[in-house]
């Protein structure tokens, strides 16, 4: 796996991750899904760079210009509901993509810290041959993720896959290396070292889905 660190170098993405962090700023929700979409910006510009181009002729009012244009067939799926913000921040930018959406939760069936990961929803075109693009925005133990990949073999192989995240582990990044192919590419924002005994990032921001849309029963 190509792991793409954004933060790395500064820039104007600090600004976006400080304020979906702050506790003060994240309470306003309509604020919180805003930022979550200028990142999935910022990520979908940087992974343009690693697709496919092809030149067209592109006819101006004054001559003709040759352009480099993607050549991906592109399939955006983001995992609900977190991930509905950064799906339409990346779709900003690839409005030509395929959608596809898909369920995954932590069902805790002791009531305590051990969980599994539930799969029930997935609707999406044809995988098959395609670059698929997985929108998360917290890539915690990575076992949401790795649910997703096992469900969605089952319709089909892509070409490649890119994983987008806003904030991961550094855990959940070693945990999913193995379990995509060699040539997947991870674009994140933000790496946080650790994860507490609940397997929920630290520092990180909380509870992405609650902070976007509400808290749920």
């Amino acid at each position: 796996m190509i792991v793409h660190y954004i933060q790395e170098k500064n820039s104007i993405l600090n600004k976006f991750i400080s304020e979906i962090r702050d506790v003060k700023i994240q309470k306003d929700s309509l604020r919180f899904r805003r930022n979550i979409e200028r990142i999935g910006e910022i990520l979908g510009y940087e992974l343009s760079k690693q697709l496919s181009y092809s030149n067209i002729s592109v006819e101006t009012p004054l001559g003709k210009k040759n352009e480099a244009l993607p050549s991906n067939d592109i399939v955006l799926c983001s995992i609900l509901r977190a991930g509905l913000p950064l799906h339409q921040g990346l779709l900003n930018y690839f409005d030509n993509a395929e959608n596809a959406f898909i369920s995954a939760y932590r069902h805790h069936p002791n009531n305590d810290a051990e969980f599994e990961i539930v799969v029930e929803y997935f609707a999406a075109p044809s995988i098959e041959n395609k670059t698929l693009l997985l929108a998360d925005p917290m890539l915690a133990t990575g076992q949401s993720l790795v649910a997703v990949l096992e469900a969605i073999k089952k319709y089909g192989n892509p070409k490649e896959i890119h994983i987008v995240a806003v904030i991961g582990s550094e855990e959940g990044i070693e945990f999913i290396k193995d379990k995509f192919p060699e040539n997947t590419h991870l674009w994140i924002a933000a790496i946080d070292k650790k994860l507490n005994d609940k397997g929920y990032i630290v520092p990180g921001l909380g509870d992405a889905g609650d902070l976007a849309f509400g808290t749920k029963l």
